[in-house]
């Protein structure tokens, strides 16, 4: 079994152990549903409520979607301002941090108070998204190599030359990489905004939906929307990571493939 479908192997193998173990342990020691249930029970559930978790997922994922695409777009944008003019850096870098740092599991509920629910729901998942795409990019529009700086220089280069001929393109592993992170981030930060709208009543996402099951101890239907939001979540990271793969093509180290 050659490197690629080894690797692809132990994940599936894990994963089948895992969920027969967790079966095992279930009918052993008759663990009651509302405790644990079993992973039959689970996909029983999902299979029953699918309609319901489907429509709360798709709500989940349109504020995802939106909040990374502000995240993306205000991250890059504002990477470029900090990399053209560093006095601007200097000044406004510090409160980006402040922001990325603050749990947003703090800023939530004080969202709640003074925005509408879904502006203050999208506002959480850009904030925790946002940090990440403008500190990556930031960084690789900074590390350009200073041969090449040089070398654009002698050719008497415009400023606008440099940053689209040059820096954009010697940035763009690691403006992707911040892509990467901020898509699951934004997952996360619309996840936690909808678990404090669910906390006080409202909501509809499938995060809510786990906070209402609980509320009903119907465990096997938190299991099952825990599920949908795991594989969401797989499911953003594989699309960016292709999305990267498809960019960089054979051009940049980080994208070639070596045979092991």
């Amino acid at each position: 079994m050659n490197g690629r479908a080894l690797s692809i192997a132990l994940p599936v193998i894990v994963l089948a152990a895992t969920v027969l173990v967790w079966d095992l342990v279930v009918r052993i020691f008759a663990i009651p549903p509302f405790v644990l249930p079993g992973p039959g029970l689970v996909v029983a559930t999902l299979a029953a409520d699918f309609a319901l978790l489907m429509q709360s997922l798709l709500v989940t994922l349109t504020i995802t979607f939106e909040g990374f695409v502000l995240a993306a777009v205000g991250g890059i944008l504002l990477a470029i301002v900090f990399n053209q003019w560093r006095l601007v850096e200097h000044a406004f870098y510090p409160y980006a941090v402040i922001l990325q740092v603050t749990p947003v599991i703090a800023i939530a509920p004080l969202l709640l108070i003074y925005l509408p629910q879904p502006l203050a729901i999208l506002a959480c998942a850009w904030i925790v998204a946002f940090f990440p795409v403008l500190a990556n990019t930031t960084l690789g529009l900074n590390s350009v190599d200073h041969n090449l700086l040089a070398l654009f220089d002698l050719y008497k280069a415009s400023r606008w030359q440099v940053l689209w001929q040059l820096k954009l393109p010697a940035a763009l592993p690691q403006m992707l990489a911040g892509l990467r992170i901020a898509g699951g981030l934004s997952l996360i930060g619309a996840v936690v905004a909808e678990i404090a709208a669910g906390s006080a009543g409202a909501g509809s996402g499938l995060a809510y939906r786990i906070v209402e099951s609980g509320y009903r101890l119907n465990i096997p239907r938190m299991f099952a929307a825990l599920l949908l939001l795991s594989l969401a979540g797989v499911a953003i990271f594989f699309a960016l990571s292709a999305l990267s793969t498809v960019l960089l093509g054979r051009w940049h180290e980080s994208a070639v493939k070596r045979e092991r």
